[in-house]
Order: structure tokens, then sequence, then C-alpha cells
């Protein structure tokens, strides 16, 4: 009798060290029990979540969102108050017109400048004019003065006609020079002008902005967050007032390097959700991270010093959800998963194939 217990508590423990170590190999996935699922529940919900903030400084005059609330693309959010910046525009754009009216002045001028030169140009035809006329008599009178004919006085008389037409000729021709100079003048200041202009049409511009600014709304399709802004706050440029949640999501599965030599794109995905009681959906592999999460944290670890314990990295890998899952609806950015793929299957281009 005591033999035959022996012998079954000798059995027992056998069996016992016998399952221990199958569950270890199990755990481990070592031989016989490996497989080609790889599973990780170091895997989250992800979407592109919008911080939404003002532009500019003001005080809040309208919330006209609330908590939680789905919005469409264009939605008022918060409206700032915009006194301060529709003065600013109606300033700007009194700048506008005090530099076309300059503008438009200086074109006046130009046609005044050219009507002066037309004007100089006549002058100086009739100057050139005279004193041919008063050349030709001091021709005439000259021999006729040698020779006695004609008298001294108006032998000077002619001669002083010449000098005067001379000297009306060259203040013709100076007013001329002028009259072109003020021209090139006027033409040259009309270019600064034009360029005053341009600033200002672009300072009313930026006004408009400044006060299109002032009415915060929804850069597209989603749910807010929490609403932070509240009616008589005063917020600056960069104060977070919500946050903006599109419908589209997806998972980020962070996998040990060790499990990925088999993964590929567009391998079937199954994931379990813990906030909808372990519901299962499906997607397929989307795309892989060009380096390990380490290489994009902000303190990277430094292997290079002190003792060393070689730590397995991981890689995320990025799943897209099926379409066509009513669960999938549910969905929230930050949500965790377990998510569990299997490196056997065929891709989606293979079945496509």
């Amino acid at each position: 009798m005591t033999r035959h217990l022996r012998s079954t508590a000798t059995l027992i423990a056998v069996a016992l060290g016998i399952a221990g170590i199958a569950l270890v190999l199990y755990a481990w996935r070592l031989p016989p029990f490996g497989s080609t699922i790889e599973t990780t529940d170091n895997a989250y919900i992800r979407g592109q979540v919008t911080l939404i903030s003002p532009q500019l400084a003001g005080y809040v005059a309208e919330v006209a969102v609330q908590d939680f609330q789905s919005v469409k693309a264009g939605q008022v959010l918060v409206r700032l108050d915009s006194r301060i910046y529709e003065q600013k525009l109606k300033q700007a754009q009194a700048t506008l017109a005090v530099q076309k009216a300059t503008l438009a002045n200086s074109e006046q001028k130009r046609r005044s400048d050219e009507a002066r030169i037309g004007a100089g140009e006549a002058q100086v035809n009739g100057a050139k004019a005279a004193l041919a006329t008063a050349q030709a008599n001091w021709s005439r009178v000259e021999p006729l003065l040698k020779r006695g004919v004609t008298t001294q006085s108006q032998a000077d008389q002619s001669k002083s006609a010449l000098e005067q037409a001379k000297a009306a000729l060259s203040q013709a021709e100076s007013s001329l020079e002028v009259a072109r100079q003020d021209l090139a003048a006027t033409l040259v200041n009309r270019q600064s002008l034009e360029a005053a202009v341009q600033n200002a049409q672009a300072a009313v511009r930026l006004a408009e902005i400044d006060l299109q600014n002032t009415t915060i709304r929804a850069p597209q399709d989603g749910r807010l967050s929490e609403v932070g802004a509240r009616l008589g706050q005063y917020v600056t440029a960069g104060s977070q007032l919500m946050a903006v949640v599109p419908e589209r999501v997806w998972v980020i599965a962070n996998f040990k390097e060790t499990q990925l030599a088999a993964m590929q794109i567009g391998q079937p995905v199954t994931f379990t959700v813990d906030a909808l009681e372990h519901a299962s959906l499906h997607g397929h592999v989307e795309r892989f991270s060009p380096a390990a999460g380490s290489e994009f944290s902000v303190l990277k670890p430094d292997n290079a010093t002190g003792n060393f314990t070689k730590v397995a990295q991981r890689l995320p890998v990025r799943v897209a959800i099926d379409p066509g899952q009513e669960l999938a609806e549910r969905l929230a950015p930050g949500m965790s998963v377990v998510v569990s793929i299997d490196t056997a299957a065929p891709t989606t281009t293979d079945m496509k194939s």
C-alpha cells in the first residue's frame, strides 16, 4: 500500500513538472508551442486631435459650442471681441485712401509737367525764330554801318535785339530743361507712391485677416473635447481653448523588434478593445515606423555609458481599421487595445492577385 502511494505521488510530481515546463514553453512561445500570431498589449487607438487656439489676443465674446459636441468644418466655435480689430481695419482703409489720393495727385502733376514741357518747347521754338530774325536784321545793318549808309543808333538797336534774342533762347531752353527734370522727379516719386499704395493695401488685407480671426471656426468635421473657453475670458495667441477629434481613427501597436521578422504590409489584424468589453474588431497592417520609438523620445538612451543590459526595442506599427464595423464608430483616441497579427496569413495584395 505504501509503495503504491509513493508511485502515485511520483507520477503526480512528474506530471506537475511536465505541466510547468509546458506552461513556460507556451508563455515564451518556444517549440513546440511556436505560433505565427504575434500579439502585443502595448497598443492604442490614435487620431488626428487638433488643438484649437486663437491667432490673436482678446476677450471671449461668445462661446457657441459645448463639451463633446459634434461640429462640422467651418462651424463657429468661439468669437472674440472684434471692436479693436474693426477700428484697425477702418484705420488701414483710411490710410489706403490717403495713399491713393496722393498717387492720383502725382498723376495730375505728371500731366502738368508734360504740359509745361510742351509750353517750354514752344517757347524755345519761338525764341529760335526771334533769334533768326534778329540775326538777319543785324546781318543787313552791319555792312550798311560800315559804308555809312545807316546811323549808329539803328545799328545799336539791331545789335541789342540780337543779344536779347540770344538771351531769350537761353532762358527758354533752361525753362524747358527744368520742366523735364520736374517730370523725371515726378515719375521717380510715383514709383514710391505706388509702393506706398501697395503697402497700404497689404495693411488693409492684414487687418481684414485679423478681423476674420476673431471668429474661430472648426477646421474639420469631428467632435469637441472639453471646451476651455469662458465668456469674458481674456485669451492670448496660442491659448488652448479646446480640441477637435475627427472621426477617422487608427491603431498604433508597439511590437518588439523580435516580433517583426515575418510582418508585412497588408496582413490581417485582429484587435480587442478594453473599453468595449474586449470586443473584437478587424483591420490590416498599413505602415511601419521608420525608427524605433526610443529614437523619437526627448531623452534618448545612451548605451555607450555605464553597464549595459540589452532590452528589446519596440517599433510602432500602424493598423488601419477595416470599414463596415459598427463598433468602430465607438472607438476614440487613447483607448487601449490588444493587437494580434497573423504573420502567416496572406496580405491584401496577395489576395487581390
